[in-house]
């Protein structure tokens, strides 16, 4: 792991998906895009990592995706958030508060 970028906790990317397409449908370079750009450039989603995690939240009914046009008028895949999806994220939200609530209690003990 580089100094300057971080290796994402097994489990949290699911999270930062979902909470991604909270703002509406994205195609997968752009999802990549705006995690990188809302965390200062720490977070890194490499593609062998982004795209098993969309089929997978796909199958499991989170997302929904469909082919339309990019910005620059390439075809490519949208996703988005269905009403499972949301359900997910309330579900995964409370459980990620739960859990940095848990790692300041311990790093301030510490």
């Amino acid at each position: 792991m580089s100094k300057t970028k971080a290796e994402l906790l097994q489990g949290t990317l699911d999270l930062l998906i979902l909470r991604t397409l909270n703002a509406g449908a994205m195609h997968g370079y752009a999802i990549a895009q705006r995690i990188q750009q809302r965390s200062a450039d720490v977070l890194v989603v490499e593609e062998g990592s982004l795209y098993p995690a969309l089929y997978r939240m796909e199958e499991k009914g989170w997302i929904a995706s469909e082919w339309g046009r990019s910005e620059n008028n390439r075809r490519a895949k949208y996703y988005s958030l269905t009403r499972a999806g949301r359900r997910q994220l309330e579900e995964e939200t409370a459980l990620w508060e739960r859990l940095r609530q848990a790692i300041t209690l311990v790093l301030e003990a510490a």
